[in-house]
């Protein structure tokens, strides 16, 4: 199994665990605000450079 491939299925068991514990829309903002909060830490060149590459390039 690839790196990938490992981090999706943890994602994927967090998230099935976040929604038993959690009501769901806790779970949406979760969900939701991390990769929100990430994008917005970073410098902006980082912000240019990340819409820059494809979906494929991001794993390199």
């Amino acid at each position: 199994m690839s790196k990938t491939a490992k981090i999706a299925a943890g994602g994927v068991a967090v998230g099935l665990i976040l929604l038993i514990w959690l009501p769901w829309w806790i779970s949406f903002l979760i969900v939701v605000g991390v990769p929100a909060a990430a994008y917005l830490t970073l410098d902006p060149s980082q912000r240019r450079r990340l819409r820059r590459v494809t979906r494929k390039e991001l794993g390199r």
